[in-house]
């Protein structure tokens, strides 16, 4: 997952007891209330609806990665059907010949089931992606999480080379965790986190954060890995452009990726002017209030930030 909120996220205001207070009362809002926020951010309910999004952005000149909104299914069958769906938006973006992958989260295909049932849906996935010349992203969910997704990725990658891992900035294991995977066949998304995490597990102050990023990323282009550089932090954007541009790294090498919807002032087309790949991480599907309610509560900080773009959406 992104960084959504950008700085928003892990600062003294996510204990402010309105926030707090906002956030627990969220699942009673009608959907109405909430759809002003999630509209602009989610491409929809439905694959149908995903794909036109998707086409648009593509004629535009963006790369795409979908994402079916959803997580924590508790039975094998909605994991299988969750599994269906991807299968079924993988074959769409064959037909339609749109620049498309995918990104999964390991409890959305049954990590909270078992491991091997997260496993065994991922494999399937990989299979018929390989055969479609696509690229499975595997989403990295809060720290319980951690292990067991980069245990799943490392398996993949026996059988597979058309998976990635995403790798959270602000984890104070990162950097190791970057050491041990770093290499030729390493893909890797680059976000700063968006779960509110304990000081013992995860960085809480900014410009640490921001420093690690850096780094991190600079580690993995120095290493001949891959790198997703996703975030809206312009500081970051612009930083990693002109080492970059000083360290001559091939535009094959990494790319640039936000959140659909986030406004970017241009930096974007810029980007894309360069010769720069730029995707955008588009999320669809029914579970979009879920979705949104989820975010807010785990992030009690980012309620303000809701409700000004509610307000300025009216």
């Amino acid at each position: 997952m992104f960084d959504e909120a950008g700085m928003l996220l892990l600062n003294s205001e996510s204990m402010n007891p309105l926030n707090s207070m906002l956030a627990a009362i969220l699942p009673i809002f009608p959907r109405w209330l909430i759809k002003p926020f999630a509209k602009p951010y989610v491409a929809g309910e439905s694959m149908t609806e995903a794909l036109q999004h998707i086409k648009v952005l593509n004629d535009n000149g963006f790369a795409v990665t979908v994402d079916i909104l959803g997580e924590h299914v508790q039975t094998r069958e909605e994991a299988s059907k969750i599994t269906k769906s991807y299968t079924e938006i993988l074959n769409a973006i064959a037909e339609q010949g749109l620049d498309c992958n995918i990104s999964i989260k390991p409890t959305h295909i049954g990590l909270d089931i078992s491991y091997e049932t997260a496993r065994d849906n991922l494999f399937s996935l990989l299979a018929q992606a390989k055969n479609k010349n696509n690229f499975v992203r595997i989403d990295m969910e809060n720290s319980p999480y951690t292990d067991a997704s980069i245990k799943m990725y490392l398996e993949a990658l026996i059988h597979y080379q058309n998976v990635g891992p995403v790798i959270q900035a602000y984890l104070h294991r990162s950097p190791d965790d970057i050491s041990k995977l770093n290499g030729e066949k390493l893909n890797v998304r680059i976000c700063k986190g968006i779960y509110t995490e304990s000081e013992t597990i995860a960085l809480n102050n900014k410009s640490d954060i921001n420093d690690q990023y850096v780094d991190l990323v600079k580690a993995i282009l120095n290493g001949g890995g891959y790198a997703g550089i996703a975030t809206h932090d312009l500081t970051l954007i612009n930083a990693l452009d002109e080492w970059i541009i000083e360290n001559q790294i091939s535009p094959d090498r990494f790319e640039f990726q936000i959140l659909y919807g986030v406004p970017m002032a241009g930096r974007l087309e810029e980007l894309l002017e360069k010769g720069y790949k730029v995707r955008q991480y588009v999320p669809y599907g029914e579970e979009w209030f879920d979705y949104s309610v989820r975010r807010l509560k785990e992030n009690p900080v980012i309620i303000t930030y809701v409700f000004k773009n509610m307000f300025k959406s009216r």
